[in-house]
């Protein structure tokens, strides 16, 4: 559950690579973006596509989920994508309940963070393979990390459109930009990371 992230995020970073710190605080907050966008929508609404040939909220899940089980596990020591990936049947509309959809929404992220956490400053350069690809392990990251934000992107603003009038504003909403601003530059300088507002909402 959250409890479980929440502990991830707190460990303290020693002599630990902050590199690491920081990408694992940015997929926290990209799962929880998610998680916000997505309970704003009304349980039938997870499963409409708004074409034909777009995805509904449930399918972006499924392929999100199925890219996870595939890159994430065995990450340093295996191929991300895994023979037993059905890649194609990631776009298939089969899931029929909101509790399928959330099961597999936490179980992609919790492979991710478990193979995130025990990684440190000498696995940044590790070679691992993507479809017979070397990369190092930075840039695996860092690949996934601008993949799911993508997708994100797409659940957030597929559950706008969804949630209508009944949403409400997961950054800074219209008109309060000013006011936002004049709120932060009246405090001193400080390092930060850029989630920990964020993610401290959710505490």
């Amino acid at each position: 559950g959250k409890g479980f992230y929440r502990i991830l995020l707190r460990t303290q970073v020693g002599m630990e690579d902050q590199y690491f710190e920081s990408i694992r605080k940015q997929f926290a907050y990209y799962k929880l973006l998610g998680e916000r966008a997505m309970n704003q929508v009304g349980e039938p609404h997870l499963f409409e596509a708004p074409s034909p040939e777009s995805n509904s909220l449930a399918v972006m899940v499924k392929h999100l989920w199925g890219n996870m089980l595939s890159r994430w596990t065995d990450f340093l020591t295996t191929d991300g994508e895994k023979s037993w990936r059905n890649r194609d049947a990631e776009f298939e509309a089969d899931i029929e309940t909101a509790d399928e959809l959330w099961d597999k929404w936490e179980a992609g992220w919790k492979v991710l963070f478990e193979a995130v956490q025990p990684l440190t400053h000498e696995d940044r350069d590790r070679i691992i393979y993507i479809r017979n690809q070397g990369h190092t392990v930075t840039e695996a990251i860092n690949r996934q990390l601008a993949h799911y934000a993508y997708h994100v992107g797409q659940i957030v603003f597929l559950a706008r459109m969804l949630a209508g009038e009944k949403w409400h504003s997961l950054s800074i909403p219209k008109g309060q930009s000013s006011a936002y601003n004049q709120q932060k530059f009246s405090k001193p300088k400080e390092k930060g990371h850029f989630t920990d507002e964020f993610l401290e909402k959710d505490e």
